[in-house]
C-alpha cells in the first residue's frame, strides 16, 4: 500500500483569495527557545485585537527553535473581543492551501467568528509520533512549534486561550491527536479526520481529559480503520504504525475517566460517544469523546467538494465533517 506522499493529490490548488493574500508581507518573529518573539512586524497587528486594515487572509511566518515556519491565517470579519482559534494540520504530502480547499474550515469558522491557522509541515508532513527518524530527528519539534504558534496568535490576533482547538487530516489528524494527548490543558478540543494515534515505538498516550472527535471512513484504502501495526516501508519517510480508530477514541475516553459508550446509527454513519468525567488541566467542563464511522467513506474529508485522487476512495456526502467538527468544538 502506498503512502500519502505517493498518493499525492496532484498539483497544488491556490484559490483566488489566497493568491491575493500572498502579496501581503510576511509576518516575522524570532526565537531559538520555542517561544515566539514579542516584537510586531509589518503584516502583524501592532496590538492585541488587530487593526482595521488587517487583511482577512495572510501567509505569515514564525521562527521557532531556530527554524522559520509558515502558516496561512484567516481572520473572521468581526474583530470584537477574544476569538476562538482553530489550528488545522494538512496531510502528509500535502500543504496548507490544499487543506484549506479540501475542508473550507475558514469559511464555516469565519461565520462563527473563529480564527483559523493552517500551518505548513516540514517536508510536507508532521512529527505525529514520538519516535526519532532520519527525516525527523527531533520528534517534539512540531509540538513546540504548535505551542509557540498558539501563544503568538493569542498575543497578536486576540485568540482566546480558553478556546483553542486543533484539527487535521490524515497525518495532520494524527498531529492534532498528539497535541490533544500531550497538551490537554492547552486545548478546548481536538478533531481528526482519517488520522489515528501512532502506535509501537512511536506511540502517543493521552495524558488528560480533552474533548476529541475522530471521523473515519469505514473503507479507507490508505490507512485502514482497524489500524496499521506494521505498515510497509516507505523510501522517503517511515510510515508510523497506528492504533485503530476505535482504540484511538477509547484511549482519550479512558484518559478522561469516561464510562461505557453509547452508539447510535445515523444516516450514512455511526456515532459512538463517551461522556468524560474528569476535567481537563485548564479546569474546563469535561465534554465528550466521539467516533464517527462513515459508511463507505475513503481516505477523504466527508462533505468536501474537493476532488481527490480516486485511489483515496469515495468522499461521503452523508456527513459534513467541517460543520460537525466546528459544532463539536462549540458544544464543548
Amino acid at each position: 500500500m502506498r503512502s500519502l506522499r505517493d498518493l499525492s493529490l496532484g498539483a497544488r490548488r491556490w484559490p483566488g483569495a489566497l493568491a491575493l493574500a500572498l502579496v501581503v508581507p510576511l509576518a516575522g518573529c524570532a526565537t531559538g527557545s520555542g517561544e515566539p518573539d514579542a516584537s510586531p512586524s509589518a503584516s502583524a497587528p501592532t496590538r492585541a485585537g488587530g487593526t482595521a486594515s488587517a487583511a482577512p487572509d495572510v501567509r505569515a511566518e514564525l521562527r521557532v527553535d531556530g527554524r522559520t515556519r509558515e502558516y496561512l491565517l484567516h481572520r473572521p470579519a468581526s474583530a470584537d473581543g477574544p476569538r476562538p482559534l482553530v489550528i488545522a494540520f494538512h496531510g502528509r504530502g500535502s500543504d496548507a492551501a490544499e487543506l484549506r480547499e479540501q475542508s473550507r474550515l475558514e469559511k464555516a469558522a469565519g461565520a462563527r467568528g473563529m480564527l483559523v491557522a493552517y500551518p505548513e509541515g516540514i517536508d510536507s508532513g508532521w512529527g505525529a509520533g514520538t519516535q526519532k527518524t532520519p527525516q525527523r530527528p527531533d520528534p517534539g519539534l512540531d509540538v513546540r512549534f504548535t505551542e509557540a504558534l498558539i501563544q503568538h496568535l493569542v498575543r497578536t490576533e486576540q485568540a482566546d486561550p480558553e478556546r483553542v482547538y486543533v484539527a487535521g487530516f490524515s497525518n495532520g489528524g494524527s498531529m492534532a491527536l498528539r497535541m490533544a494527548a500531550e497538551r490537554p490543558g492547552l486545548l478546548a478540543g481536538a478533531a481528526s479526520v482519517a488520522g489515528q494515534l501512532p502506535a509501537g515505538a512511536a506511540a502517543v498516550e493521552p495524558t488528560g481529559a480533552v474533548p476529541v472527535t475522530v471521523v473515519y471512513g469505514a473503507e479507507d484504502p490508505v490507512r485502514p480503520i482497524g489500524g496499521w501495526p506494521s505498515p510497509p516501508p516507505d523510501p522517503e519517510e517511515p510510515i508510523l504504525p497506528s492504533r485503530s480508530a476505535r482504540d484511538t477514541a477509547e484511549a482519550f475516553a479512558a484518559a478522561g475517566g469516561a464510562g461505557e459508550p453509547v452508539t447510535e446509527e445515523e444516516k450514512g454513519y455511526d456515532r459512538t460517544v463517551w461522556h468524560l468525567k474528569n476535567e481537563s488541566g485548564s479546569g474546563r467542563a469535561p465534554g465528550d469523546v466521539q467516533l464517527l464511522v462513515v459508511h463507505g467513506g475513503g481516505h477523504t474529508w466527508p462533505g468536501s467538494t474537493f476532488v481527490p485522487d480516486k485511489r483515496l476512495g469515495p468522499t461521503s456526502k452523508a456527513l459534513d465533517a467541517t460543520d460537525t467538527i466546528l459544532d463539536f468544538f462549540a458544544a464543548g
